[in-house]
């Protein structure tokens, strides 16, 4: 590791091999075989069983997911693209369909679609809560504010508790001290924890790695969700800044932004300029596959990724992809960046100094 000007610890690629095998062999980094008869069904102190998919040791590899006792597959399910829309049948049929392929981690927020991701969700969780990790969120920065979002996705969720209840898109300082204020967010995150609402307590982000940082640095939090992908170090890098100091803290990592909804990948082609919002809108295609873009993402020593999908068939695909992946090594990962550097601002358009540069 070295340190930048600002006195940031940075992740060269030298020693991101080096962690990066290390932490992978410290997550316990399991392929699919005989694992299912090794993986107890448990139950935490409330009687409550531990969520438990005895599909998911044969269908992916899997990983530690932190100090949280849960054995998460590298692939997971986000609460995005179909899951949001008001199409409730074809996103029930995607929730179902990564469970019965072997998905143990569901994320989602209370924010997402105006309410529907949790909505969408809720009525497979009413039948098969048991199976996976169950992860939302609070983009409320208050005590208040926060209680009464838990409250309004335990009911659309129709669950009793959340395995990770997660500070949405930390951003700045002025979050940070709202969230760690007496009446903030964070006191909210405590209450639910000690009362047996939620087990584990996370952060998410995608803006400022160094915000990220500070807020782990002040709080033990259980997990971290985390954008990158392989446009990653060519803005404000999360895998050189942020990565570092939440594996040394040994936390639950999960990635997010893979593909970014589709914007980096070779397929996609870019609708009108005008029908795209304007903090993303480009008319470029991508330039890797989805299984490289996944293949990057799982290469990075992180517990899971979480990947929104359109339809069952792409859920499909991508837990073919994370059964199949076998790590990328240096020079590959190498060539990915340097092929994604021209679609920076469409792999990153979240990321601080894009969007600073798009309000300028």
């Amino acid at each position: 590791m070295e340190q930048t000007k600002d006195g940031q610890t940075r992740l060269d690629r030298r020693t991101f091999i080096g962690t990066g095998i290390a932490a992978t062999l410290a997550m316990g980094t399991t392929r699919a075989s005989s694992q299912s008869e090794k993986v107890p069904i448990g139950t935490d102190s409330r009687g409550r069983p531990l969520p438990y998919n005895p599909r998911t040791f044969q269908a992916m590899p899997t990983r530690n997911l932190g100090r949280t006792g849960h054995r998460v597959g590298i692939f997971s399910l986000g609460g995005q693209a179909v899951v949001e829309t008001s199409d409730r049948l074809q996103a029930e049929a995607v929730v179902n369909k990564a469970i019965d392929l072997g998905v143990n981690y569901v994320d989602t927020a209370s924010s997402y679609g105006g309410g529907k991701s949790e909505q969408h969700i809720g009525p497979v969780m009413k039948y098969r809560r048991r199976e996976v990790y169950l992860a939302t969120k609070t983009h409320d920065r208050s005590y208040d504010g926060s209680m009464r979002l838990l409250e309004t996705s335990l009911k659309r969720l129709q669950t009793d508790h959340l395995d990770c209840w997660q500070l949405h898109n930390v951003q700045t300082k002025t979050h940070t001290d709202r969230i760690f204020a007496k009446d903030g967010a964070i006191k909210a995150l405590e209450k639910a924890r000690d009362e047996g609402i939620v087990r584990f307590l996370g952060i998410t982000g995608h803006y400022d790695p160094h915000i990220l940082v500070e807020a782990i640095n002040h709080y033990p939090f259980d997990t971290l969700l985390m954008a990158f992908n392989a446009a990653d170090r060519h803005q404000y890098s999360f895998i050189e800044h942020l990565l570092p100091v939440a594996l040394a803290k040994k936390m639950g990592i999960i990635g997010m932004k893979v593909a970014t909804r589709g914007r980096m990948l070779s397929t996609w082609t870019p609708p009108p300029l005008e029908e795209q919002p304007k903090r993303m809108a480009t008319d470029r295609s991508g330039t890797i596959t989805m299984r490289e873009s996944l293949f990057y993402n799982f290469s990075i020593p992180v517990s899971t990724n979480i990947v929104g999908c359109d339809n069952p068939a792409q859920v499909a695909d991508n837990v073919r992809s994370a059964a199949e992946f076998t790590p990328y090594n240096d020079e590959v990962m190498a060539r990915l960046e340097e092929r994604c550097k021209s679609i920076v601002n469409q792999g990153l358009y979240f990321r601080k100094g894009i969007i600073d540069r798009l309000n300028s």
